[in-house]
């Protein structure tokens, strides 16, 4: 099988008990190459959309870390833990606790926007050159400065008992360990996630999921380009720029370009107010992928990936 056919995003269902890690790892020996990344770890008790780059896909990887990103999951109130998730130990005593949805609801729309939020001590954050979760299980004490970032959308899915089921889109960075963490803190109870499935990640969702197993078994059936999502398909939301040959090879060589229209305003538009691409993918006259190219300055661009 070659690289080209090889190349692409792969959207995984990963299951619970995997680190995002043991999923590139499992991939490497599926698809047997090295080159394999992700667009973003996923705790090992979740599961849900995880983008497993390939190859080529694997220089995309700046384009997708801070992407928007979306969850359904259930919040346990009534005790928190050390982790903020059900793997981790009680960390306060379990209170009986009765969930009031207009007060739960009150609550979601205070957190939906821009927050300042602090992560969990066991999470990938470093502290004095180390792992926050290194010092965690080592039981030292991890302070971690509050980041902002910022909630689209959370919603009240429904109430049993001590259990919320919630919904929540949100940007890369987000924590919603620390989103459930923070709810059960206000409300006086103590709550940690008890279940998350990540639903979408950018523009991948659920619909194009793929388990391992299913995918070791298209290797095998030799239908394995069905099961990715090509490099003309990512960014679907950057401007595309078609190219003759000459043009192609003048970016592939890695040579600045100009584009006139791109500084040029619409009709009755103040000069300069034209909006500007920050990126372009270029492609060849057979719509195949040939670069990412970044705006310099006016109308300049420069290919700063380019897909040989």
């Amino acid at each position: 099988m070659t690289e080209l056919d090889l190349s692409g995003v792969y959207i995984i269902d990963k299951p619970a008990g995997l680190t995002s890690h043991d999923v590139v790892a499992r991939m490497r020996k599926i698809l047997d190459t090295r080159q394999v990344g992700h667009f973003g770890t996923l705790d090992p008790f979740a599961t849900g959309v995880l983008p497993v780059s390939v190859d080529k896909a694997t220089r995309f990887a700046q384009f997708y870390l801070k992407s928007r990103k979306a969850y359904a999951g259930v919040i346990r109130f009534g005790f928190s833990t050390d982790t903020y998730d059900a793997t981790g130990q009680p960390a306060s005593e379990a209170r009986p606790c009765t969930l009031d949805s207009d007060q739960i609801n009150a609550l979601f729309t205070d957190l939906t926007g821009r927050i300042l939020q602090t992560p969990p001590p066991f999470s990938a954050k470093r502290v004095e050159g180390k792992r926050a979760y290194e010092l965690a299980r080592q039981h030292k004490p991890v302070e971690l400065e509050p980041v902002e970032v910022e909630i689209y959308a959370l919603e009240l899915l429904g109430v049993e008992g001590e259990r919320l089921r919630f919904a929540v889109e949100c940007s890369g960075g987000t924590y919603v360990r620390s989103l459930a963490h923070d709810l059960g803190k206000r409300l006086g109870f103590g709550a940690h996630l008890a279940e998350l499935r990540r639903t979408a990640v950018a523009e991948f969702t659920e619909a194009q999921l793929v388990t391992l197993e299913g995918l070791a078994a298209a290797v095998e059936q030799g239908s394995v380009a069905g099961c990715r999502v090509p490099l003309e398909a990512l960014l679907p939301d950057c401007p595309e720029l078609v190219v003759g040959w000459r043009e192609e090879q003048s970016v592939r060589h890695g040579h600045q370009f100009q584009l006139a229209q791109a500084a040029r305003p619409g009709r009755g538009a103040a000069p300069g107010s034209a909006h500007v691409a920050k990126i372009l993918k270029v492609m060849n006259s057979d719509r195949r992928l040939v670069a990412i190219a970044r705006h310099v300055t006016g109308a300049v661009y420069h290919p700063d990936l380019v897909l040989v």
